[in-house]
């Protein structure tokens, strides 16, 4: 696979224009990344944007914080679906997860992971900048038991992002089937480099055009 296929290209921040959408739109076909990942109120136009292309349209759920219900974030889920998208990146409950609270974890990755059955893969976001080693692996063996397709690092907009250490530690969790995403401060090629070599089959980034022209980013994302 070529570089740019392992990229999401991707703008979520709160005050993204039409105009930045279009534009991360186009960069995506020119490049033909992986997909554009976008909020959910972008989704049908991205969808109709990209409509014989191969760039696929990812979008989030339950973000930034993953506080939302089980019910709330599968009602997205299908609705995202509903809109287009055919890639759905979640935010686990962190909070449940740090009270050792098994059951609600899995229970909310499952029931995006069922709205989404058949129609869309589900990346689950653990927030590694918030999670101890332990929570980080806990967080991946839920995910991989809810039938997850991958396993993500971080929304870029917590404490930190993604660390090649956390990726390797991911991926030694969940095994070759499951894919792991690194998002949250790729910035360049170095960076993504240094994430695939730990073990990440698809990047998140700001940056793909930056990446793919070889120059630094200054995005947070």
């Amino acid at each position: 696979m070529s570089i740019a296929g392992m990229i999401d290209h991707t703008i979520l921040k709160a005050d993204a224009r039409k105009s930045e959408v279009t534009k991360l739109i186009e960069e995506a076909k020119k490049y033909e990344f992986a997909s554009v990942c976008i909020n959910p109120t972008w989704v049908a136009y991205a969808a109709e944007q990209l409509a014989g292309t191969k760039v696929k349209v990812c979008t989030v759920i339950g973000f930034p914080l993953g506080a939302t219900t089980s019910t709330v974030k599968a009602f997205e889920t299908k609705d995202a679906i509903a809109n287009g998208a055919t890639e759905v990146d979640m935010v686990i409950n962190i909070g449940a997860l740090k009270d050792n609270d098994n059951d609600l974890v899995l229970n909310d990755i499952k029931a995006v992971v069922d709205a989404a059955a058949g129609k869309a893969i589900v990346k689950v976001i653990i927030e590694t900048s918030l999670l101890s080693d332990e929570e980080k692996v806990r967080a991946c063996e839920l995910s991989v038991k809810a039938g997850a397709d991958f396993v993500k690092t971080s929304t870029g907009f917590s404490t930190g992002g993604a660390t090649a250490a956390d990726v390797a530690l991911m991926r030694k969790t969940v095994g070759e089937k499951t894919g792991v995403k690194a998002s949250g401060g790729v910035r360049s090629l170095e960076d993504m480099n240094s994430m695939i070599e730990a073990g990440a089959t698809r990047i998140g980034a700001s940056s793909g055009v930056k990446i793919m022209e070889g120059e630094q980013s200054t995005s947070s994302y």
